[in-house]
């Protein structure tokens, strides 16, 4: 078998990358919470933002590597790398020809999309986020084709650049709010005029953005493709196959957007900064499925996709899952008890300025402990459903995603009747839980059961040893209740960091002690 069977150093270079963007979105993210807060604009951006992010997503990262990549890596295993080459050109042309349709759609229905899913707006936010879909459609043909290229770039085993790339993405953001809150919100003009100028300006950065993303990684595709040959054509061998696989993929992504979407349509029930708090709370918890889930799921799938053809596929594909599965439960675990534990005190760490204040705080942290009860369901379905996508089963996952979607909406529906925009979180969270215990389940009768003893008493260890950080963190977060916010938090997760590690040490967790050194 070629590598460890943990796909480790593309893992670490895959989190590399997205550590560089998640840093600069957590400053993306700092910057608009000083400007806007909780606000009716905020609502305005998160809802628009939204819906062209469901087209991207569609057409984009998730769907377009598990369709695509093992595929064009059969392909580009032959000697003769001009199928490969082919193969790549006329995906970006259909890719290209489908989200820029769509982009136009979008700008011309932009009001009746916007009455749909934000329902709850008054007619002002509504109109902000009318006029913010339009700038923002035009994106999603963009951001689809920086898609194309981490399939390329990942095939190749280059893990870094294309998650990276992002971070020119919030850089843009963040120049382009601050050139505004600087030179365009004047303090003489009304507060919701002040917004509405802010709010067109990051939507037109945001855009900048996505051009910046593309062009620091076209570069590269060019080189190992000797050139972009672009059709606009299915003949060239393996697209037909990359559509086959695409089409139920693109449903089961349907699936998880109607899902944001659902949220967004709740959430826009649920007052001023409902709908804004939703997304606060959704940066934080996407941070460690990042780093820790996506980052062993997209290292691990070309590697996945070669050990379903190998000589003994069900083994291999069997000991590379359940290794991926122990390291992102190593990282996930605590994070979840971090966030539900500790929810408000990392809010408040992270966004308590300008106009986002105390009550901001103890709302969005309360978003974040409900999400932080899923969040090890929302780490590693990507995981299992990658086992599917590398015996080219995509139909699997979107089945049981499908249902999860149903289950998950029920319970947002119903909790939040009492738990406001918590209760969204939650029912997101238990739909998410069920889902990867789904997954895992069907995955166990296709190719054997996938997680032995020794993964089970890992994670037991795991769970074990954050219970009591999260005990030691909640009591150094309340003996510290007096002090800053950000030394307040420092203070209560670095003492939580610490427990955790040390007893994981204890309990000789076999993660425990790479945590020091580069994977393998």
């Amino acid at each position: 078998m070629a590598g460890s069977p943990s796909g480790g150093r593309p893992a670490v270079r895959v989190a590399g990358g997205i550590l560089v963007t998640r840093v600069l979105g957590y400053v993306r993210e700092r910057v608009f919470a000083y400007y806007f807060g909780n606000s009716a604009a905020a609502d305005a951006f998160r809802a628009a933002l939204r819906i062209p992010n469901a087209i991207r997503n569609l057409l984009g990262e998730g769907t377009l590597s598990a369709s695509f990549i093992p595929v064009y890596a059969a392909l580009n295993e032959r000697e003769d790398k001009e199928t490969a080459r082919a193969l790549a050109g006329a995906v970006l042309g259909l890719l290209v020809l489908a989200s820029g349709t769509l982009a136009v759609l979008g700008i011309a229905l932009a009001p009746t999309i916007t009455t749909i899913v934000a329902a709850g707006f008054d007619p002002a936010r509504r109109g902000l986020t009318t006029t913010l879909v339009r700038i923002l459609f035009p994106m999603t043909g963009l951001m689809v084709v920086s898609a194309w290229c981490l399939g390329i770039l990942n095939t190749h085993r280059r893990f870094f650049l294309p998650y990276a790339a992002p971070a020119l993405w919030n850089i843009a953001g963040i120049t382009a709010l601050v050139a505004a809150g600087t030179w365009l919100a004047r303090p003489d003009l009304p507060f919701d005029a002040q917004m509405h100028r802010l709010a067109l300006a990051l939507a037109w950065g945001t855009v900048a953005g996505s051009v910046l993303q593309i062009a620091v990684q076209l570069p590269g595709c060019w080189v190992l493709l000797k050139g972009i040959a672009l059709r606009f054509s299915t003949a060239p061998e393996g697209v037909r196959d990359v559509l086959g696989a695409w089409t139920p993929l693109v449903l089961g992504a349907g699936v998880a957007q109607i899902s944001g979407l659902v949220d967004t349509f709740l959430g826009s029930f649920t007052g001023k900064g409902g709908l804004s708090s939703l997304g606060y709370a959704q940066l934080v918890q996407v941070l460690p499925i990042s780093l820790f889930g996506v980052s062993v799921a997209a290292a691990s799938l070309p590697e996945l996709a070669r050990d379903a053809v190998a000589a003994t596929p069900n083994d291999q594909l069997r000991a590379r899952i359940a290794v991926g599965f122990r390291r992102i439960v190593f990282f996930i675990v605590p994070s979840s008890f971090a966030f539900t534990a500790l929810g408000p005190v990392i809010i408040g760490a992270l966004f308590q300025t300008g106009r986002f204040d105390a009550d901001d705080t103890a709302l969005v942290g309360g978003v974040l402990a409900a999400y932080g009860i899923g969040l090890l369901g929302q780490a590693t379905v990507k995981l299992f459903a990658s086992g599917f996508y590398a015996l080219r089963d995509t139909r699997t996952p979107v089945r049981i995603a499908v249902f999860s979607l149903v289950v998950s909406s029920l319970l947002a529906w119903g909790f939040m009747r009492w738990l406001g925009p918590a209760g969204i979180a939650l029912g997101s969270s238990l739909g998410g839980t069920l889902n990867v215990v789904l997954n895992l389940r069907h995955l166990d009768r296709r190719i054997g059961t996938v997680l032995g003893r020794p993964d089970w008493r890992a994670v037991g260890a795991t769970v074990l040893a954050a219970s009591v950080a999260a005990a030691t963190g909640v009591g150094t977060a309340s003996l510290t209740a007096g002090i800053g916010p950000v030394l307040r938090a420092v203070l209560a997760l670095g003492i939580f960091g610490v427990t955790y590690l040390a007893l994981t040490l204890m309990l000789k967790h076999p993660d425990a002690a790479r945590v020091w050194t580069p994977l393998d």
